[in-house]
């Protein structure tokens, strides 16, 4: 069975690259129908904390992203790291180092000094007829696996193709610290033997990590699974994606009013295709996905087209859900969402014109608080040969029928009657009710209006 696995550090939040990483994960799980793991690596201690825990937890639920097995917490393991470590040194595949944190620094400086690749030496690593030195009186080793001093390791990444690393490369990685804590490199080693995992579907900064992974896994004598790394995501100026790009946090996207299908559907075109297919839902992704149409290099982020998918989700969107979504931005803003008019209905009406929740709000905002239009909209649109035309539709508002089809019939008559254009009366309208230019087609915002409100407002703003 296939089983993959997610496996962030708690150190910040989810962010648009570990949210691919997670999406890539579980879909190639589900299109084959396997087992997707959640796995929170958390030795970091000084850096981890439960808020980011949390904040992990939170993007993969507001994904979607379920997890079959988990969430493991790597600090809840360490007894059988530490049990794990002590087979090794049994087996003469992990040994104790006594070289001092000051010793490495001089090693290192004198390699350097020397043109050579800076690495430890290999001094207390144990050799047939070497002899040791005597362990210092008092001091506390660290535990160094012993890596194959000749040969190479190699594996065929399902995304970069075959990679080989000359284990003349690598020197004896430190898997447990002198207070005993086991290392990062070592930690996900056992997890992904023990948890069974098959396909390591990780971002392409840990490629330096596999060779080393593998060839603890092989000493333990476990199955090398299938290794896919990702390319990284570049921003929109073509830098590597950070922070100062803006919105990079999975939630921040919630905030922003984005829709969790917009940014799954955008997510899954990072790197991946299939063929010229830009829309899609997670079940024809799952369908369709295989780790051979990743591309190895790197996928650059279009904010513009992470708004056009958004705005095309929002558009497929039934009012209702649209209205429940809308509703707490409305009310963290301290608006009071009445009955009348219809927040579903106002959302139908405008959500062919928004890209984000956040912009529907800002357009349902206006018929539930008191506007006061702009002087400048007032002046260039309230003119003096609309003033008898409003005054004439206004009359004829108490009593038409309460419904688009109707206030447009009498908004038509209205300025046949004035021998005026439409937007002559339309924009003063828009202005009034709104405190807008842009809306709708008239006719449908008036009839979201209450008939009195809409009364009100336009009665307000007429001049004495």
């Amino acid at each position: 069975m296939v089983r993959t696995r997610f496996a962030p550090s708690p150190t910040g939040f989810l962010h648009i690259g570990g949210a691919r990483t997670a999406l890539f994960s579980w879909a190639y799980a589900r299109r084959h129908g396997g087992q997707f793991i959640l796995r929170i690596e958390d030795t970091d201690v000084a850096r981890s904390t439960p808020e980011a825990v949390q904040a992990i937890i939170d993007g993969m639920n507001w994904l979607g992203l379920a997890h079959d097995e988990g969430p493991f917490y790597q600090m809840q393991r360490m007894d059988r790291y530490k049990a794990v470590i002590q087979q090794m040194l049994a087996a003469g595949t992990a040994y104790h180092c006594y070289t001092t944190p000051e010793e490495l620094d001089r090693m290192r400086e004198e390699q350097r000094a020397r043109g050579l690749k800076p690495r430890y030496d290999g001094t207390w690593r144990p050799e047939p007829g070497k002899t040791l030195p005597t362990p210092p009186a008092g001091a506390q080793p660290v535990v160094r696996f012993r890596n194959p001093l000749d040969g190479v390791v190699a594996w065929d990444d399902l995304v970069k193709g075959r990679i080989e690393i000359a284990n003349a490369e690598l020197d004896d990685l430190v898997i447990a610290r002198a207070d005993g804590t086991p290392t990062y490199n070592f930690c996900v080693v056992v997890d992904d033997w023990e948890m069974g995992i098959t396909h390591v579907i990780r971002g392409d900064d840990h490629v330096n990590n596999t060779p080393r992974q593998i060839n603890i896994l092989q000493a333990l004598g476990a199955q090398v699974p299938l290794y896919a790394h990702l390319s990284m995501i570049l921003g929109d100026d073509g830098q590597k994606l950070s922070k100062r790009h803006g919105a990079v946090s999975v939630m921040q996207y919630f905030d922003d009013g984005y829709l969790p299908e917009a940014v799954l559907n955008y997510l899954a075109r990072l790197g991946w295709s299939h063929g010229d297919a830009e829309i899609f839902s997670m079940a024809q992704f799952c369908e369709w996905f295989d780790l051979d149409h990743i591309t190895p290099s790197a996928a650059q982020f279009n904010t513009e087209k992470l708004n056009w998918l958004n705005a095309h989700y929002l558009k497929q969107t039934d009012n209702e859900r649209l209205a429940a979504l809308v509703r707490p931005r409305l009310e963290a803003r301290g608006v009071t969402v009445g009955e009348t008019p219809s927040l579903a209905a106002i959302a139908g009406l405008y959500k062919e014109r928004v890209a984000t929740l956040n912009e529907l709000a800002d357009a349902a905002e206006v018929f539930y608080i008191g506007i006061h239009p702009a002087a400048e909209l007032l002046a260039q649109h309230l003119s003096p040969e609309a003033v008898p035309a409003l005054a004439d539709f206004i009359a004829g508002l108490r009593d038409v029928a309460w419904e688009a089809p109707a206030i447009g019939a009498l908004i038509k008559e209205t300025v046949s009657r004035h021998g005026l254009k439409m937007p002559k009366l339309a924009m003063p309208l828009r202005v009034l009710l709104t405190g807008q230019a842009q809306t709708p087609s008239v006719d449908a915002v008036v009839a979201l209006f209450p008939r009195e409100t809409a009364l009100a407002r336009l009665q307000r703003g007429m001049p004495d």
